[in-house]
């Protein structure tokens, strides 16, 4: 009895299982060489007609904005771009601290009055001679042997500020200005109301501070030389005015 249902299993599967064909491959189809092919062309009357509408008037749009903005445009995309990256974000991490750093490095060398100029630039030249600019009385200076001596030196951008003062002390002995330390240049100029010596002491002026100011430590002698001459041709011109009253 068992025997005769294993066979019957057996012929049924057999039969359920679908017979297999070997797989077909398609041919291409013959290319078609019979048939002409017969080009249509629309009226030009049509074409013309759809020329003149609107809708198919196309044109190459302009943008408003100007050459300059495209480009920040484009650099703020970019940048925008790069710092959404990980080495973006670590460039401008390191970059923040790196500023914030060397602002406060700034505002304590500030604080502790260290000169910046001499630190990271080229220290002015040191005068060969033995004065002092900024406890200068110009009623306790011999103009005339220090003159000879920064001139024999040839520090010339020392001679040019000896020879202003000199002038300063002249018209202060004339009554002209009031000399005080703590005035500036513009000052005796706003004060010196004789015509005939403003503008000499105007041009005086304007070459001491382009010369002392400007730290011309190089000024050739013949620059002096015309200084020079300018300014004793303004003494002379303070000897023969009046004095004030």
């Amino acid at each position: 009895m068992l025997l005769l249902f294993q066979t019957a299993a057996a012929v049924s599967g057999a039969v359920a299982q679908p017979a297999r064909h070997p797989a077909r491959s398609a041919a291409p189809l013959p290319a078609d060489r019979t048939s002409r092919v017969t080009l249509r062309q629309p009226p030009a009357g049509r074409l013309r007609a759809y020329r003149e509408q609107r809708a198919f008037q196309y044109v190459e749009a302009r943008s408003e904005r100007s050459g300059s903005s495209l480009l920040w445009a484009r650099l703020w995309n970019w940048l925008d771009t790069f710092l959404s990256t990980k080495s973006g974000r670590a460039a401008w991490e390191y970059g923040f601290y790196t500023f914030l750093i060397g602002a406060l490095g700034f505002v304590v060398l500030k604080l502790l009055q260290v000169d910046l100029t001499r630190a990271f630039g080229r220290a002015p030249r040191r005068s060969p001679l033995p004065y002092d600019a900024a406890a200068e009385n110009i009623h306790a200076l011999d103009f005339n042997a220090l003159l000879a001596e920064a001139e024999a030196a040839g520090n010339y951008r020392l001679a040019v500020r000896l020879g202003y003062l000199a002038v300063l002390k002249q018209l202060t002995d004339r009554g002209l200005i009031q000399w005080q330390p703590e005035k500036t240049n513009h000052d005796y100029l706003r004060e010196l109301t004789a015509r005939p010596l403003r503008p000499a002491f105007r041009e005086l002026t304007q070459q001491f501070e382009y010369v002392w100011y400007g730290e011309q430590n190089d000024l050739p002698a013949a620059h002096y030389a015309l200084a020079r001459d300018a300014r004793v041709a303004l003494q002379q011109l303070i000897a023969t005015s009046r004095p004030a009253v």
